[in-house]
């Protein structure tokens, strides 16, 4: 299937783009036996192309579950999920598939690299799962847009936190998919190494023409976000 088939265009009279991300009074409700936990209640936001957006709120404001949501990685009780448009509802599996592995990256807030493979490596098989073409040579390029030219060689395991950080937002570029989604990207990282993976953020979004959706609790990140939206109880505050 064409890439460019995952995505319904504009009307040719609507010349607006739709938004890369929208939750139309999205719910979700996890049941346990009888018991049931509503994470999200009639969540409906927006996310323009190209925005770099912070979601904040307290633990259990539903923002994890939101996150899994616009990832293709779980669907909503009620409501509609759309992704340029698309409703991810009305995606097959091979295009579910299609969409997590090629137009869509997440950044967590640790562990997105296999320990026992280089920088290099490690972006490589991101680039491999994607189906992407002329895998060494953007993934050589990739690290050193992000300033890992030097660390490539290097083992995950022997990367610090930041640096680990930025080879997952490197693999995010070289895939170039269009939407990341990072969860708590600088939760475990000092603060110069936070201003290092947020310029990097920056960076998919100015340069790669990414649309980034970041949740956080850091006010620091948040302050350099285009816009933040918070999250209490399952919708937005």
């Amino acid at each position: 299937m064409a890439v460019a088939s995952l995505y319904r265009e504009p009307e040719a009279a609507d010349t607006r783009e739709p938004p890369a991300l929208e939750l139309l009074d999205v719910f979700r409700i996890y049941s346990s036996g009888s018991i049931e936990t509503v994470a999200l209640r009639g969540l409906s936001l927006r996310v323009q192309a190209g925005e770099l957006v912070a979601v904040m709120g307290p633990s259990g404001s539903g923002k994890s579950t939101f996150l899994s949501l616009a990832a293709g990685l779980d669907t909503p009780s009620a409501g509609e999920v759309r992704v340029h448009g698309r409703p991810l509802s009305r995606m097959n599996e091979d295009q579910l598939a299609e969409y997590r592995a090629r137009h869509v990256a997440l950044v967590f807030q640790s562990g997105n690299l296999w320990p026992a493979l280089s920088a290099q490596e490690n972006v490589e098989m991101s680039l491999r799962l994607a189906r992407g073409d002329d895998v060494p040579g953007r993934a050589a390029t990739a690290l050193a847009t992000f300033g890992l030219a030097a660390r490539r060689r290097h083992r995950a395991a022997a990367l610090s936190g930041g640096e680990q950080q930025r080879v997952a937002i490197a693999a995010a570029a070289a895939r170039r998919a269009p939407l990341v989604l990072a969860d708590e990207p600088t939760g475990e990282l000092d603060a110069a190494n936070e201003r290092n993976v947020v310029d990097a953020l920056r960076r998919l979004r100015e340069e790669h023409h990414a649309t980034v959706v970041i949740v956080t609790h850091s006010a620091r990140l948040a302050h350099t976000a285009d816009r933040v939206i918070e999250l209490r109880d399952g919708r937005v505050a």
